[in-house]
């Protein structure tokens, strides 16, 4: 190129549509500027066109997409960043029973009782699956007088550590706490796809999708 590197303006990504050939082969009234005589330089016949695309305060932010809520994405701000928090029931083997999405910041505790009532466990003998199982175990983000008490009216047992500043009075099974790790198992098991282990959609529903048929291939045999 003969001009220097200055006068190359920055391109856009969207398209302009082509203005009419006025007669005498150049584009027109409609663009300021015409060519200036030589070969060399014109009088800025783009400026006008390209303005409103690139770095304007009218231009379109989005256009043409769906708009939704972040926090009905299950999205939201941690101390992680922009994140979704997954919560996984499974059962005594460790095999996945169901997943509820959530925003990031959102406390674990606040989906207890959604986890319970979803996930069907199936019985040692003949009949239906069972959704309430014989017993709980969690860590502390799921503690709570409130939890508890839910547990109790159900006739589920619990087994999940209270916090410093409850009260310690019982016994505490921790042979039976230290089952949890089949959740930690579980997780680690489905953060092998990589679509799970990042999330990179953009809608919660087929987010939970992928967890879900992920899910459904670790409870296939072999």
């Amino acid at each position: 190129m003969a001009r220097s590197a200055g006068a190359v303006r920055p391109v856009v990504d969207r398209v302009q549509p082509l203005l009419a050939v006025a007669g005498g082969r150049d584009l027109g009234s409609a663009l300021r500027g015409h060519p200036t005589g030589g070969r060399r330089g014109w009088g800025g016949g783009l400026e006008r066109p390209v303005r409103g695309w690139d770095g304007d305060s009218g231009a379109p932010a989005r256009r043409g997409g769906k708009g939704g809520a972040p926090d009905t994405e299950a999205l939201g701000r941690s101390q992680g960043g922009f994140s979704t928090k997954v919560h996984l029931k499974a059962d005594g083997q460790g095999q996945p029973l169901t997943v509820l999405l959530t925003p990031g910041q959102q406390h674990e505790s606040t989906v207890f009782e959604p986890l319970l009532q979803h996930g069907a466990i199936r019985r040692a003998r003949r009949g239906r699956p069972r959704v309430r199982p014989a017993r709980v175990v969690g860590d502390k983000g799921y503690t709570g007088r409130q939890h508890r008490a839910c547990c109790r009216r159900r006739g589920i047992r619990h087994t999940i550590p209270k916090l410093s500043t409850e009260d310690h009075s019982g016994p505490f099974d921790r042979a039976t706490y230290r089952r949890r790790h089949l959740v930690e198992n579980l997780i680690a098991r489905c953060k092998q796809f990589r679509a799970l282990a990042t999330r990179y959609d953009k809608r919660a529903a087929s987010f939970r999708a992928a967890w879900v048929i992920v899910m459904t291939i670790l409870w296939l045999p072999g």
